[in-house]
């Protein structure tokens, strides 16, 4: 049995749809029971668990084989590192208590610094502290979110891509069924003998200017960058629905990002590239 935390979000939904299409037992997490319809017409055991509920979550972890977890976005949060901290040690406590041998998490790129990357510091907190549940771990650090360039389409009638990063710099980007299907792969082969890293990217890089260019193509219109000032980062996250300290945040990973720190390791980590191409995650949130 794999268990998957997730899957009403983007990439939960693949690791479980994954799994099932390979004939997998799974059992869901949801936090709502009518979320759960679907997965149990598919087969799906589903567990209405909370990820902060410890008792819920252990006795959903129990007999699995391995785990899918992550940590969401507690948008409302105005201190999402002590939350997220709070959440990774429930994480440790119901991993250890139900004996889960093999648990894939979400990680992010630049997970290995500890400041400086934004709301890629609660991953890294999560890396350091996973270890203590006693199960073998698999980090999938995960490069930009494809779809995160949704919040910067709402111009292009006007024939403008807006953004804060660095036009002409390539950075990685990766789409969520990549890394769903990624993380479906590593459950499937099971733990190593120590835990491992995966860096996850798509299958090229891309700059500001290349998703003009991708978005001029796909629209048949000419499309031009226009490149934000450092100071009108907070100001254009707040207007756009974020809290004070999530625009922080997000600041700080967006020039974390032009200035080449939000970058990978390297090292002895295994460096994976997904298959889908931005233009088709473009093409999906321009069909929306």
């Amino acid at each position: 049995m794999y268990v998957v935390a997730g899957v009403s979000g983007n990439t939960g939904k693949v690791v479980a749809d994954t799994l099932l299409q390979q004939k997998q037992p799974v059992r869901v997490l949801v936090r709502d029971a009518g979320k759960g319809a679907p997965w149990r017409a598919r087969g799906a055991d589903v567990h209405v668990a909370g990820l902060d509920d410890v008792g819920a979550l252990t006795a959903a972890l129990e007999g699995a084989k391995g785990a899918y977890l992550l940590l969401p976005p507690q948008m409302s949060s105005v201190d999402a590192r002590n939350d997220n901290a709070r959440r990774t040690d429930g994480y440790v406590r119901a991993i250890h208590a139900s004996g889960t041998p093999h648990v894939v998490f979400l990680s992010s790129i630049a997970a290995q610094h500890p400041h400086g990357t934004g709301p890629i510091g609660s991953v890294h907190d999560a890396e350091a502290a996973l270890p203590k549940s006693g199960a073998t771990l698999t980090f999938v650090r995960a490069a930009y979110f494809q779809e995160n360039l949704a919040g910067s389409l709402y111009d292009l009638a006007n024939g403008v891509f807006p953004t804060f990063l660095t036009p002409d710099r390539p950075i990685a980007m990766v789409a969520s069924r990549d890394i769903g299907t990624t993380a479906a792969k590593a459950l499937l082969e099971g733990p190593s003998r120590q835990h491992s890293v995966i860096e996850l990217s798509g299958p090229r890089d891309y700059s500001s200017n290349d998703i003009a260019a991708i978005l001029g193509r796909i629209t048949g219109k000419a499309i031009k960058v226009a490149f934000g000032p450092e100071e009108a980062i907070i100001p254009a996250l707040t207007g756009a629905g974020l809290n004070a300290h999530w625009a922080g945040l997000y600041k700080e990973m967006i020039l974390g990002l032009n200035a080449g720190r939000v970058a990978f390791e390297g090292g002895a980590a295994r460096a994976l590239r997904g298959t889908t191409e931005v233009e088709t995650v473009l093409n999906a949130l321009l069909a929306k």
